[in-house]
């Protein structure tokens, strides 16, 4: 076999902006080691992605994703996000334990900027405004947990989360 390299590529991203989305990706990545603060630290973190109605040059719709570390704590980034979505905080209840899975093929309000390295980063995630018509997923949900481990999802992640890019 003959390995040849094509280069990055191209990528094409969204404009920023705030667009209607709808969640397509629940993945979770397990315990991932990082650093915080100057220290090794060890986290589990899942990422989120959304399918954009705004559509690229090939006609095929935006699609963008961010990490966050699997805690509901006040001071994580998922909580206030999820809460902002949903329009309301959690429950005592609800923080005994929410499936994330619950979020695939809801809709929501995206809000994209460009980081400091000139990338499209998620900024924010809210409800739909109302009369804003709640968008379809139309390309594969991907729900893979490691808890409950199912191959078949696991070959539906990208090469680059899979481990395999």
């Amino acid at each position: 076999m003959v390995m040849v390299n094509e280069g990055a590529g191209s990528f094409e991203n969204p404009e920023p902006g705030s667009y209607a989305a709808v969640c397509n990706q629940v993945i979770d990545l397990g315990t991932q080691e990082g650093e915080y603060q100057g220290n090794k630290i060890k986290r589990r973190q899942v990422i989120l992605g959304w399918e954009l109605t705004e559509k690229n040059s090939k006609g095929e719709p935006f699609r963008v994703s961010s990490f966050y570390t699997a805690s509901l704590s006040e001071k994580s980034k998922l909580r206030p996000m999820l809460e902002s979505w949903r329009g309301a905080a959690f429950s005592t209840e609800e923080l005994k334990g929410f499936p994330l899975s619950k979020l695939l093929g809801k809709p929501c309000l995206v809000s994209l900027i460009l980081n400091e390295k000139q990338r499209i980063r998620v900024s924010s995630v809210s409800k739909l405004p109302k009369g804003m018509p709640a968008p379809t997923n139309t390309t594969p949900i991907v729900d893979f947990d490691l808890d409950k481990y199912d191959s078949i999802a696991f070959s539906k992640l990208s090469p680059q989360t899979s481990g395999h890019g």
